[in-house]
């Protein structure tokens, strides 16, 4: 992804995404993608956790991303201003761009991989 590209919305995976695929425990963090939301964050970006976890195991995640420094708009939800612009907070995520290990990854840098 290049300095060129900005989305206002982007909603992205947890597990296999945010961090190594270990469901239900939490897997090692893929920082580059942390580093590159949290820096999309700063150019006004709106960040949607987008995750089938729910309950405790939902908010050990979001505890974790905090604790990575990652916050987030709305975690399983559309962002207030297109729930109120549509009417209602359908089950699909509106977002500019989704990034989930199922569609696109963002890939773990290879010294990374190395310390797994």
């Amino acid at each position: 992804m290049t300095e060129k590209h900005r989305y206002a919305i982007i909603a992205v995976d947890f597990d296999g995404t945010l961090c190594q695929d270990c469901y239900p425990s939490i897997g090692a963090p893929n920082r580059a993608l942390i580093r590159y939301l949290k820096e999309q964050r700063t150019t006004g970006a709106r960040i949607i956790l987008w995750t089938c976890r729910c309950g405790n195991a939902l908010e050990e995640a979001v505890a974790w991303c905090a604790g990575q420094g990652l916050l987030f708009d709305a975690v399983n939800q559309n962002l207030p201003e297109n729930i109120r612009k549509y009417g209602t907070d359908s089950r699909k995520i509106f977002a500019d761009l989704y990034i989930d290990d199922r569609a696109w990854c963002f890939p773990y840098p290879e010294e990374q991989m190395q310390a797994i």
